[in-house]
């Protein structure tokens, strides 16, 4: 058994490729080898760039391997799947060719993983943590999407070889309770696993230790974060975007927060949890400042309680 941690780019504000103050990708790699990581995620499609030789070279100059790429966007509607599978060939491409993670003992399926989040519809980012006011798909509409994540996981299966990850994200349509138990049940496991996020779990409404339980034989990749309990139960009055409440610090240092990572840390060792597992904080990326220190601490902290 074993368990690594890596790093993603949102902890330096990266979640929009548009957002006009976003530091630049070679930064977030400098800084997340000088925090003291060996792997990172690609982030969301757009920012690090498609061209094997450029990142490839980044990566060596910071000792870095990418444990996985993301499809970040919306997977409901059929007029963006044409979209969502040029996103799959392009990132699959790009990871498959790089420097693969290496393979921990007890893990059955390798990195680098495709994670796949459903993102984008306003109506839902609005009614983030809210489980009794957000807005639900229709059957019909939960039916495309499902199909949408099986071709995409399809494509990504059969031709790169690269196993797919379902993320629950607190603003998009896979968020609650519900939706999780759902989606779990319309995707085969041979087709795709989960990546259970400890954040957004406690976001909406989730007990991380309950859920890490309940679905141990299906969450293949984690991503831990940590929340601000006064800032949260703030957010949670306020008619308020997943992001901003994010910009406004909710998400913190992991160890600073409400989430128990060493009841945590005991759970997976006795589920005997083998794999990766991906430090996030969200944040305005205007206070990028502060993220190198930020994701020290929660390397850090990790370490210390024994991680």
């Amino acid at each position: 058994m074993a368990m690594k941690i890596t790093g993603a780019p949102c902890c330096w504000g990266v979640d929009d490729p548009n957002n006009p103050y976003l530091p630049p990708w070679q930064k977030v790699l400098e800084e997340a080898s000088e925090a003291g990581y060996h792997g990172i995620e690609l982030g969301p499609y757009g920012y690090i760039p498609i061209d094997i030789e450029v990142v490839q070279a980044e990566l060596e100059k910071n000792k870095l391997f990418i444990v996985a790429g993301t499809i970040f966007d919306d997977l409901v509607s059929e007029s963006n799947y044409a979209n969502l599978q040029k996103q799959v060939h392009d990132i699959c491409s790009l990871i498959t060719k790089l420097p693969k993670p290496p393979k921990e003992d007890g893990q059955v399926y390798s990195a680098p993983y495709l994670v796949i989040i459903d993102w984008g519809h306003e109506e839902r980012d609005y009614a983030a943590g809210h489980p009794d006011k957000a807005h639900r798909l229709s059957e019909m509409e939960w039916k495309e999407m499902v199909s949408h994540i099986k071709g995409l996981a399809k494509i990504a299966l059969e031709e790169y070889g690269v196993r797919s990850v379902i993320h629950p994200h607190a603003g998009g349509y896979i968020e609650f309770a519900d939706e999780i138990d759902q989606i779990a049940m319309d995707i085969p496991s041979d087709l795709a696993g989960l990546c259970l996020d400890t954040g957004h779990l406690y976001y909406s409404k989730m007990d991380p230790l309950v859920w890490l339980e309940k679905y141990k034989e299906r969450c293949e990749y984690l991503h831990f974060k940590d929340i601000d309990t006064r800032i949260y139960e703030d957010t949670m009055k306020q008619h308020i975007k997943f992001f901003d409440a994010c910009g406004n610090g909710v998400m913190c240092p992991i160890g600073e927060g409400i989430i128990p990572y060493k009841e945590i840390l005991d759970l997976l060792e006795k589920n005997s949890y083998s794999g990766y597992i991906t430090i996030e904080q969200e944040r305005d990326p205007r206070n990028a400042d502060t993220s190198l220190q930020d994701v020290k601490k929660s390397l850090n902290y990790l370490r210390s309680i024994g991680y």
